[in-house]
């Protein structure tokens, strides 16, 4: 089983299946609109804008499992990521990332062997196969290294 067989709703509403991120990196990342942590919208961006051209797909995923952060409608959180942060990156519906409620691709990604999300801006990256490469924790930023180092290891040659 790969990431590639789960499927999210997209921000908009709409069937978001990562499966049409094949051959891509995907860097999954739980967001949340009130956090301390809320400034790595901007990492993200950028992160997302520097290597969209060679595959990147950085995916939102907004959730309100970690101190209620994130406590809007969808049409609030675009509004707020668009506004304060001009995120351009893909994002889905709000969904829980951890417990029993947690949307099946946490599940897999935790199985896979990745840390389970303490917090939000937790970090997993996919290869183009849909395998799980590596997890970040919330703290680790965007523009780490060792985050940089594994997106680009991933990026289609």
């Amino acid at each position: 089983m790969s990431a590639h067989e789960f499927a999210f709703t997209s921000i908009d509403g709409e069937a978001m299946t990562l499966a049409r991120f094949a051959g891509k990196p995907v860097l999954v990342v739980n967001t949340a609109s009130e956090c301390g942590l809320t400034p790595q919208y901007r990492g993200l961006q950028a992160l997302w804008e520097r290597y969209r051209d060679r595959g990147l797909v950085v995916l939102g995923v907004p959730c309100n499992d970690f101190g209620g952060q994130e406590p809007g409608s969808e049409a609030e959180i675009k509004s707020f990521c668009s506004t304060r942060y001009q995120v351009g990156f893909p994002m889905t519906a709000k969904v829980s990332v951890v417990g029993k409620n947690a949307h099946p691709f946490y599940r897999w990604a935790v199985g896979q062997g990745g840390a389970v999300p303490s917090w939000n801006f937790h970090k997993y990256l996919l290869d183009g196969d849909g395998a799980l490469a590596a997890t970040f924790g919330s703290r680790v930023p965007p523009e780490d290294k060792a985050l940089i180092d594994a997106v680009e290891a991933h990026l289609p040659k």
